[in-house]
């Protein structure tokens, strides 16, 4: 039988998804954080806080991915 993964408190989660936004796609960290934030006011991440036991690493992972799609910053001009 497969050991369940180890969770993490909601705000350890959040932490997590900013420090592998900083990581994956090389933001600032000002930047993810405000991906974090605005994902988190569209409550994205409402059944995290609900139910902790989804606050692993692997889902940390998942939703960096899938918040940086939703909410990544305009990209420049001339970039």
């Amino acid at each position: 039988m497969k050991k369940p993964a180890p969770s993490m408190t909601y705000e350890q989660f959040l932490d997590e998804v900013a420090t592998l936004l900083t990581e994956i796609y090389t933001l600032d960290d000002d930047t993810a954080i405000a991906i974090v934030m605005r994902a988190q006011a569209d409550d994205f991440f409402s059944g995290h806080d609900d139910d902790t036991s989804i606050c692993t690493q692997e889902r940390a992972e998942q939703d960096a991915r899938t918040v940086f799609k939703l909410y990544k910053p305009a990209r420049k001009k001339g970039r």
